[in-house]
C-alpha cells in the first residue's frame, strides 16, 4: 500500500524530474525537510557514490529518492552481484521505505519497524530507495536515520550472510579455492577455536572466539586480552544452522564485517587448511602470503 503522495510524486519525478540535491560527500548525506516544508509534495535526489555509508533526515517532510552507486566505472561490471544492505538505527522514525524501480513502488521497510534495526538487502540493480514522509502534524522530533552497505552476494562466505537470502543459508564447506581467496581477501581471518554460543537457536548467533593467530581485521572486531597467556579474542555471528560448538578443534576462521559486525565465512579445521596452503605454497598458486606458522 503506497502513501497518500507516493503515486503522484514518482509520477513528478518520471515526467518533469526533481531537482537534484548533490551531497558533498559521495558517501554519506544529512539533510532537512525543512527546506521545502512549505512545498510538502517535493521529491529530493540523492545521490551516493560509496561501498558504505549512512542517510540522516532531519524533520521528514515529502520524499527523497536515494541513488547508490558502487565507486566503480559503470563499465566495470561490479554492479551485477551486488546487493544494497541497509539497517535502520533504533531511534529512526517518521518515514516509510520503498524500493522503487521504473515507477513501482515495493514496501521495504515500513515505520513501525525502524526500532528494531533490522537488516534489509535487495539487489542493486534492482532500482533505488524511494523514502516517503509519514504526514506528521508535529515533525520537530522526527528523524529518519539508516547505515547502508553495498555486499557481493558472490565470493567466499557469501552464502552464510543471512540477509542476502532470506531462508536459503547453508552451512556447506567452502572449496579449496574459496578457502586459499577467503584468507587472502576477507574482512578478518584467524585461527582459533569456539569458546560459547548463545542461548537463542533461532536467529544468527554472536559466538565467542579465541584466536592464536589473527592474520587480517578490518576495524577492532578481535581484541589483544590476557596477562600471562595474551589472545585476540572477540565474537562472531554464525547462522543458526551451522551448530558451531564450543571447544574442541583449533579452526581457520574467516568472514565479512557488516554494520560493525563480524560474520563468519569459510571455516575449515585449521590442520586440513595448513595442508591445503602448504600444497598451493609449493605448486605456487596461493594469492598471497600469510605466517601460517
Amino acid at each position: 500500500m503506497l502513501g497518500p503522495w507516493a503515486a503522484l510524486w514518482i509520477a513528478a519525478v518520471l515526467l518533469c524530474g526533481a531537482v537534484a540535491q548533490y551531497s558533498s560527500d559521495q558517501c554519506s548525506w544529512r539533510g532537512s525537510g525543512l527546506s521545502h516544508e512549505s512545498h510538502r509534495r517535493d521529491v529530493e535526489q540523492v545521490y551516493l557514490r560509496c561501498s558504505q555509508g549512512s542517510l540522516e533526515w532531519l524533520y521528514p517532510t515529502g520524499a527523497i529518492i536515494v541513488n547508490l552507486r558502487p565507486n566503480t566505472e559503470p563499465s566495470s561490471g561490479h554492479m551485477a552481484g551486488l546487493h544494497v544492505c541497509i539497517k535502520p538505527y533504533t531511534y529512526s522514525q517518521g518515514s516509510h521505505v520503498y524500493l522503487e524501480r521504473a515507477g513501482d513502488l515495493t514496501l521495504l521497510l515500513p515505520e513501525k519497524d525502524h526500532a528494531e534495526g533490522t537488516v534489509h538487502c535487495f539487489s542493486l540493480p534492482e532500482g533505488a530507495l524511494f523514502v516517503e514522509a509519514v504526514p506528521q502534524t508535529d515533525i520537530s522530533r522526527r528523524i529518519t536515520a539508516f547505515q547502508y552497505e553495498l555486499v557481493p552476494s558472490q565470493g567466499p562466505g557469501a552464502h552464510m550472510y543471512p540477509y542476502l537470502h532470506p531462508g536459503l543459508v547453508t552451512c556447506k564447506p567452502c572449496s579449496d579455492e574459496e578457502i586459499l581467496m577467503a584468507v587472502c581477501t576477507s574482512d578478518f581471518a584467524g585461527s582459533g577455536i569456539f569458546q560459547g554460543v548463545a542461548s537463542d537457536t533461532h536467529t544468527p548467533s554472536p559466538v565467542a572466539v579465541t584466536l592464536t593467530r589473527l592474520f587480517r581485521q578490518k576495524g577492532r572486531m578481535f581484541v589483544w586480552r590476557g596477562s600471562r597467556r595474551r589472545r585476540w579474542t572477540g565474537r562472531i555471528n554464525v547462522p543458526a544452522q551451522c551448530g558451531v560448538r564450543p571447544g574442541g578443534d583449533e579452526y581457520l576462521l574467516t568472514g565479512s564485517v557488516h554494520f560493525g559486525e563480524a560474520w563468519l565465512g569459510c571455516a575449515p579445521r585449521y590442520k586440513d587448511f595448513l595442508k591445503l596452503y602448504i600444497r598451493a605454497q609449493k605448486a605456487g598458486t596461493n594469492l598471497c602470503h600469510i605466517d601460517v606458522v
